[in-house]
Protein backbone atom coordinates (compact mmCIF):
# COMPACT_ATOMS: atom_id res chain seq x y z
CA UNK A 1 0.00 0.00 0.00
CA UNK A 2 1.28 3.45 -0.62
CA UNK A 3 -0.08 6.68 -0.28
CA UNK A 4 0.54 9.54 -3.60
CA UNK A 5 0.94 12.80 -2.51
CA UNK A 6 0.30 15.72 -4.94
CA UNK A 7 1.39 18.98 -4.18
CA UNK A 8 -0.11 22.13 -6.20
CA UNK A 9 1.96 25.13 -5.52
CA UNK A 10 0.24 27.91 -8.05
CA UNK A 11 -1.58 30.03 -5.80
CA UNK A 12 -5.00 30.23 -7.43
CA UNK A 13 -4.88 26.20 -8.01
CA UNK A 14 -4.99 26.45 -4.03
CA UNK A 15 -7.56 28.34 -3.45
CA UNK A 16 -9.77 26.54 -6.36
CA UNK A 17 -8.65 23.33 -4.08
CA UNK A 18 -9.65 24.71 -0.86
CA UNK A 19 -13.33 26.02 -1.97
CA UNK A 20 -13.79 22.16 -3.10
CA UNK A 21 -13.24 20.62 -0.19
CA UNK A 22 -15.40 23.08 1.85
CA UNK A 23 -17.88 22.70 -0.33
CA UNK A 24 -17.57 18.83 0.03
CA UNK A 25 -17.38 19.13 3.85
CA UNK A 26 -20.78 21.32 3.89
CA UNK A 27 -22.59 18.46 1.61
CA UNK A 28 -21.53 15.57 3.70
CA UNK A 29 -22.39 17.63 6.77
CA UNK A 30 -25.50 18.48 5.19
CA UNK A 31 -26.41 14.48 4.11
CA UNK A 32 -25.64 13.91 7.73
CA UNK A 33 -27.75 16.67 9.49
CA UNK A 34 -30.74 15.42 6.91
CA UNK A 35 -29.75 11.60 8.01
CA UNK A 36 -30.04 11.98 11.68
CA UNK A 37 -33.29 13.96 11.65
CA UNK A 38 -34.88 11.16 9.23
CA UNK A 39 -33.58 8.56 11.96
CA UNK A 40 -35.26 10.66 14.60
CA UNK A 41 -38.51 11.07 12.99
CA UNK A 42 -38.27 7.59 12.20
CA UNK A 43 -37.35 6.68 15.79
CA UNK A 44 -40.39 8.94 16.92
CA UNK A 45 -42.77 7.25 14.22
CA UNK A 46 -41.64 3.74 16.23
CA UNK A 47 -42.24 4.64 19.42
CA UNK A 48 -45.54 5.84 18.70
CA UNK A 49 -46.52 2.81 16.94
CA UNK A 50 -44.79 0.39 19.90
CA UNK A 51 -47.28 3.03 22.88
CA UNK A 52 -50.20 3.74 20.76
CA UNK A 53 -51.32 4.90 25.10
CA UNK A 54 -51.74 2.49 27.91
CA UNK A 55 -54.79 0.63 28.40
CA UNK A 56 -56.68 0.88 31.94
CA UNK A 57 -55.87 -1.42 34.14
CA UNK A 58 -58.63 -3.51 35.30
CA UNK A 59 -57.02 -3.72 38.80
CA UNK A 60 -59.40 -3.65 41.26
CA UNK A 61 -58.78 -2.05 44.75
CA UNK A 62 -60.80 -4.30 48.11
CA UNK A 63 -62.14 -0.80 48.86
CA UNK A 64 -63.11 2.07 46.38
CA UNK A 65 -65.57 4.28 43.96
CA UNK A 66 -65.49 4.74 40.53
CA UNK A 67 -66.18 8.00 38.97
CA UNK A 68 -66.83 8.27 35.49
CA UNK A 69 -68.96 11.05 33.03
CA UNK A 70 -66.01 13.78 33.63
CA UNK A 71 -67.20 17.29 32.53
CA UNK A 72 -64.13 19.43 31.68
CA UNK A 73 -63.84 22.84 33.57
CA UNK A 74 -63.46 25.62 31.06
CA UNK A 75 -60.20 27.74 31.79
CA UNK A 76 -59.50 31.24 31.81
CA UNK A 77 -56.95 33.98 31.05
CA UNK A 78 -56.13 36.52 33.98
CA UNK A 79 -54.78 39.66 32.34
CA UNK A 80 -53.62 41.78 35.13
CA UNK A 81 -53.48 45.52 35.66
CA UNK A 82 -54.42 46.50 32.50
CA UNK A 83 -54.06 50.15 32.50
CA UNK A 84 -57.29 51.98 31.02
CA UNK A 85 -56.30 55.46 31.46
CA UNK A 86 -54.39 58.34 33.30
CA UNK A 87 -55.86 60.41 35.65
CA UNK A 88 -54.71 62.62 38.58
CA UNK A 89 -51.36 61.74 38.00
CA UNK A 90 -52.29 57.77 38.40
CA UNK A 91 -52.67 54.64 36.24
CA UNK A 92 -56.03 53.23 36.58
CA UNK A 93 -56.32 49.57 35.74
CA UNK A 94 -58.56 46.64 35.11
CA UNK A 95 -58.16 43.16 36.20
CA UNK A 96 -59.82 41.44 33.21
CA UNK A 97 -60.66 37.44 33.36
CA UNK A 98 -62.03 35.96 30.00
CA UNK A 99 -62.93 32.34 28.88
CA UNK A 100 -60.17 30.71 27.15
CA UNK A 101 -62.07 30.87 23.95
CA UNK A 102 -60.90 30.88 20.03
CA UNK A 103 -60.22 33.84 18.54
CA UNK A 104 -63.26 35.42 17.29
CA UNK A 105 -65.10 34.49 19.64
CA UNK A 106 -67.52 36.93 20.65
CA UNK A 107 -68.29 36.73 24.85
CA UNK A 108 -70.77 39.24 26.97
CA UNK A 109 -68.68 41.00 29.20
CA UNK A 110 -69.44 42.43 32.66
CA UNK A 111 -67.81 45.32 33.93
CA UNK A 112 -67.39 44.53 38.06
CA UNK A 113 -67.04 47.85 40.56
CA UNK A 114 -65.51 46.58 43.43
CA UNK A 115 -67.03 48.52 46.68
CA UNK A 116 -64.71 50.23 49.09
CA UNK A 117 -66.74 53.32 50.64
CA UNK A 118 -65.27 55.28 48.05
CA UNK A 119 -61.99 54.50 49.33
CA UNK A 120 -58.77 53.23 47.50
CA UNK A 121 -60.69 49.77 46.64
CA UNK A 122 -58.86 45.98 46.75
CA UNK A 123 -59.21 45.13 43.12
CA UNK A 124 -58.21 41.51 43.34
CA UNK A 125 -60.44 40.64 46.19
CA UNK A 126 -63.22 39.39 44.09
CA UNK A 127 -61.15 38.13 41.19
CA UNK A 128 -61.53 34.41 42.65
CA UNK A 129 -65.43 34.10 42.27
CA UNK A 130 -65.17 36.45 39.26
CA UNK A 131 -62.92 33.66 37.85
CA UNK A 132 -65.45 31.00 38.82
CA UNK A 133 -68.05 33.38 37.14
CA UNK A 134 -66.23 33.93 34.21
CA UNK A 135 -66.31 30.12 33.34
CA UNK A 136 -69.94 30.57 33.16
CA UNK A 137 -69.35 32.18 29.66
CA UNK A 138 -68.40 36.04 30.10
CA UNK A 139 -65.54 38.53 30.18
CA UNK A 140 -64.70 40.22 33.36
CA UNK A 141 -63.42 43.38 33.42
CA UNK A 142 -62.73 44.55 37.19
CA UNK A 143 -62.47 48.77 37.50
CA UNK A 144 -60.23 50.33 40.12
CA UNK A 145 -61.66 54.11 40.03
CA UNK A 146 -59.66 57.24 41.92
CA UNK A 147 -59.90 57.18 45.61
CA UNK A 148 -62.09 59.81 47.19
CA UNK A 149 -58.54 60.63 48.84
CA UNK A 150 -57.10 61.34 45.29
CA UNK A 151 -60.01 62.73 43.83
CA UNK A 152 -63.37 64.20 44.39
CA UNK A 153 -66.73 63.29 42.67
CA UNK A 154 -67.41 62.91 39.87
CA UNK A 155 -64.10 61.54 39.37
CA UNK A 156 -65.11 57.89 40.51
CA UNK A 157 -68.33 57.57 38.27
CA UNK A 158 -66.42 59.20 34.93
CA UNK A 159 -63.71 56.39 35.91
CA UNK A 160 -65.92 53.92 35.65
CA UNK A 161 -67.70 55.35 32.44
CA UNK A 162 -64.48 55.35 30.54
CA UNK A 163 -63.66 51.96 31.62
CA UNK A 164 -67.09 50.87 30.07
CA UNK A 165 -65.85 52.60 27.10
CA UNK A 166 -62.03 51.12 27.16
CA UNK A 167 -64.01 47.31 26.82
CA UNK A 168 -66.04 48.50 23.49
CA UNK A 169 -62.67 50.19 22.39
CA UNK A 170 -60.57 47.07 22.61
CA UNK A 171 -63.23 44.64 22.32
CA UNK A 172 -61.51 42.55 20.02
CA UNK A 173 -58.60 42.05 21.94
CA UNK A 174 -60.71 40.86 24.29
CA UNK A 175 -63.21 38.70 23.08
CA UNK A 176 -66.25 41.37 24.02
CA UNK A 177 -69.38 41.05 22.51
CA UNK A 178 -70.27 44.41 22.19
CA UNK A 179 -74.17 44.31 22.09
CA UNK A 180 -74.21 42.76 25.57
CA UNK A 181 -72.26 44.45 28.29
CA UNK A 182 -73.15 44.29 31.82
CA UNK A 183 -72.63 46.32 35.36
CA UNK A 184 -72.91 44.76 38.15
CA UNK A 185 -70.82 46.55 41.52
CA UNK A 186 -71.24 45.82 45.22
CA UNK A 187 -71.43 48.58 48.02
CA UNK A 188 -69.99 52.12 46.57
CA UNK A 189 -69.56 50.01 43.48
CA UNK A 190 -73.18 49.47 43.49
CA UNK A 191 -73.18 52.85 44.10
CA UNK A 192 -71.36 53.03 40.55
CA UNK A 193 -73.40 50.74 38.65
CA UNK A 194 -76.57 52.71 39.60
CA UNK A 195 -75.30 55.81 38.60
CA UNK A 196 -73.54 54.43 35.32
CA UNK A 197 -76.80 52.82 33.97
CA UNK A 198 -79.02 56.05 35.03
CA UNK A 199 -76.81 59.01 34.17
CA UNK A 200 -75.85 58.24 30.60
CA UNK A 201 -77.08 61.65 29.33
CA UNK A 202 -75.50 64.07 32.29
CA UNK A 203 -72.56 65.57 30.49
CA UNK A 204 -71.48 66.88 34.37
CA UNK A 205 -70.74 63.23 34.71
CA UNK A 206 -69.03 62.28 31.92
CA UNK A 207 -65.74 61.75 30.42
CA UNK A 208 -63.84 62.35 27.24
CA UNK A 209 -62.18 59.55 27.57
CA UNK A 210 -62.57 57.71 24.21
CA UNK A 211 -64.55 60.30 22.61
CA UNK A 212 -68.53 59.79 22.25
CA UNK A 213 -67.97 55.83 22.33
CA UNK A 214 -71.46 54.28 23.86
CA UNK A 215 -72.06 53.70 27.46
CA UNK A 216 -74.93 51.59 26.88
CA UNK A 217 -75.19 48.06 28.58
CA UNK A 218 -77.92 45.97 28.68
CA UNK A 219 -78.32 45.69 32.75
CA UNK A 220 -77.64 46.50 35.69
CA UNK A 221 -76.57 44.94 39.13
CA UNK A 222 -76.47 46.50 42.31
CA UNK A 223 -75.49 44.30 46.04
CA UNK A 224 -75.96 46.60 48.64
CA UNK A 225 -75.75 50.05 47.01
CA UNK A 226 -75.63 53.90 48.41
CA UNK A 227 -78.79 55.16 46.41
CA UNK A 228 -79.75 58.57 48.53
CA UNK A 229 -76.63 60.22 50.54
CA UNK A 230 -78.92 62.33 52.61
CA UNK A 231 -80.74 60.09 53.84
CA UNK A 232 -77.63 57.19 55.02
CA UNK A 233 -77.57 59.00 58.57
CA UNK A 234 -81.40 58.76 58.97
CA UNK A 235 -81.23 54.94 58.69
CA UNK A 236 -77.75 53.80 59.81
CA UNK A 237 -76.84 52.61 63.86
CA UNK A 238 -75.80 55.12 66.22
CA UNK A 239 -72.56 54.22 65.49
CA UNK A 240 -71.98 54.57 61.89
CA UNK A 241 -70.99 57.94 60.87
CA UNK A 242 -72.28 59.13 56.99
CA UNK A 243 -72.29 62.93 57.54
CA UNK A 244 -69.56 64.61 58.73
CA UNK A 245 -66.68 66.04 56.96
CA UNK A 246 -64.66 63.14 57.93
CA UNK A 247 -67.44 60.43 56.58
CA UNK A 248 -67.07 58.60 53.50
CA UNK A 249 -69.29 60.38 51.54
CA UNK A 250 -67.72 64.06 53.50
CA UNK A 251 -64.52 62.72 51.99
CA UNK A 252 -66.01 61.83 48.43
CA UNK A 253 -66.44 65.75 48.15
CA UNK A 254 -63.39 66.90 49.72
CA UNK A 255 -64.16 66.77 53.57
CA UNK A 256 -67.27 68.77 53.71
CA UNK A 257 -70.15 68.37 55.95
CA UNK A 258 -73.16 66.32 54.18
CA UNK A 259 -76.17 68.23 55.48
CA UNK A 260 -74.67 71.19 54.56
CA UNK A 261 -74.07 70.68 51.64
CA UNK A 262 -77.44 68.74 50.15
CA UNK A 263 -77.41 70.17 46.63
CA UNK A 264 -73.66 69.08 45.71
CA UNK A 265 -73.87 65.56 47.75
CA UNK A 266 -77.13 64.67 45.95
CA UNK A 267 -75.67 64.45 42.72
CA UNK A 268 -73.94 61.08 43.95
CA UNK A 269 -77.46 59.51 45.09
CA UNK A 270 -79.15 57.56 41.63
CA UNK A 271 -82.25 57.51 42.89
CA UNK A 272 -82.27 61.83 42.52
CA UNK A 273 -81.80 60.40 38.55
CA UNK A 274 -84.93 58.26 38.64
CA UNK A 275 -87.79 59.67 36.77
CA UNK A 276 -91.10 58.74 34.74
CA UNK A 277 -89.41 59.69 31.52
CA UNK A 278 -86.90 57.60 31.44
CA UNK A 279 -88.14 54.46 32.66
CA UNK A 280 -88.39 52.83 29.27
CA UNK A 281 -84.93 53.86 28.19
CA UNK A 282 -82.87 52.54 30.95
CA UNK A 283 -81.20 49.24 30.97
CA UNK A 284 -83.03 46.94 33.67
CA UNK A 285 -81.72 47.04 37.37
CA UNK A 286 -81.66 44.18 39.81
CA UNK A 287 -80.60 45.09 43.96
CA UNK A 288 -79.71 42.69 46.50
CA UNK A 289 -79.32 43.80 50.21
CA UNK A 290 -79.13 42.33 52.92
CA UNK A 291 -81.84 43.13 56.17
CA UNK A 292 -79.03 43.23 58.76
CA UNK A 293 -76.60 45.43 56.91
CA UNK A 294 -74.62 47.10 59.45
CA UNK A 295 -72.80 49.61 56.92
CA UNK A 296 -75.33 50.40 54.50
CA UNK A 297 -78.19 50.55 55.72
CA UNK A 298 -80.82 47.99 53.91
CA UNK A 299 -83.79 51.03 53.59
CA UNK A 300 -81.64 52.33 51.53
CA UNK A 301 -82.40 49.57 48.81
CA UNK A 302 -86.04 49.84 50.14
CA UNK A 303 -86.60 53.58 49.07
CA UNK A 304 -84.44 52.81 45.80
CA UNK A 305 -86.72 50.02 44.90
CA UNK A 306 -90.03 51.98 45.65
CA UNK A 307 -89.08 55.06 43.67
CA UNK A 308 -88.13 52.74 40.50
CA UNK A 309 -91.70 50.97 41.07
CA UNK A 310 -92.88 54.44 41.15
CA UNK A 311 -92.04 55.22 37.88
CA UNK A 312 -92.16 52.51 36.44
CA UNK A 313 -88.80 50.78 35.42
CA UNK A 314 -87.78 47.40 34.84
CA UNK A 315 -85.90 46.11 38.03
CA UNK A 316 -85.97 43.13 40.58
CA UNK A 317 -85.30 43.38 43.75
CA UNK A 318 -84.02 40.76 46.63
CA UNK A 319 -83.90 40.85 50.23
CA UNK A 320 -81.46 38.43 51.48
CA UNK A 321 -82.83 37.41 54.94
CA UNK A 322 -80.20 38.01 57.66
CA UNK A 323 -77.57 38.79 55.81
CA UNK A 324 -74.72 41.16 56.75
CA UNK A 325 -73.25 44.18 54.27
CA UNK A 326 -70.50 41.92 51.61
CA UNK A 327 -71.52 38.38 53.70
CA UNK A 328 -70.92 35.36 52.50
CA UNK A 329 -74.80 34.96 51.46
CA UNK A 330 -73.98 37.11 48.46
CA UNK A 331 -71.71 34.78 47.04
CA UNK A 332 -73.53 31.34 46.72
CA UNK A 333 -74.36 29.77 44.12
CA UNK A 334 -77.83 30.36 44.44
CA UNK A 335 -77.57 33.91 44.29
CA UNK A 336 -75.00 33.76 41.46
CA UNK A 337 -77.50 32.04 39.62
CA UNK A 338 -79.61 34.66 40.42
CA UNK A 339 -77.44 37.05 38.77
CA UNK A 340 -76.28 34.92 35.75
CA UNK A 341 -79.98 33.93 34.41
CA UNK A 342 -80.65 38.47 35.18
CA UNK A 343 -78.03 39.11 32.54
CA UNK A 344 -79.24 35.73 30.25
CA UNK A 345 -82.65 37.73 30.47
CA UNK A 346 -81.51 40.42 29.12
CA UNK A 347 -78.65 39.52 26.45
CA UNK A 348 -79.24 40.46 23.22
CA UNK A 349 -78.99 37.98 19.99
Amino acid sequence: MFVKTIIINHPMKKRLLSHEVTSATCRTASVWILFILLCAVSMQAQTNANHPGIAPSKAQAKKMSILTGFTPSPSVIYFHDVVYAHESDIDLHLQIVKPDTQAGVKLPCIIYIQGSAWFKQNCYAKIPVLSEFCKRGYVIASVEYRPSTTATYPAQIQDVKTAVRFMRKNAEKYNVDTANLFIWGDSSGGNMSLLEALTQDEPSLDTKDYGTTSLAVNAAVAFYPVTDVLRMQEFAPDYMDHISANSPTGTLFGHIPVMENPDKVQTASPIIYVSKDKASTTAPILIMTGNRDNVVPYEQSVIMADKLEECGYRYTFYKLEGADHGSWEFWTPKTLDIVDRFFKDNRRN
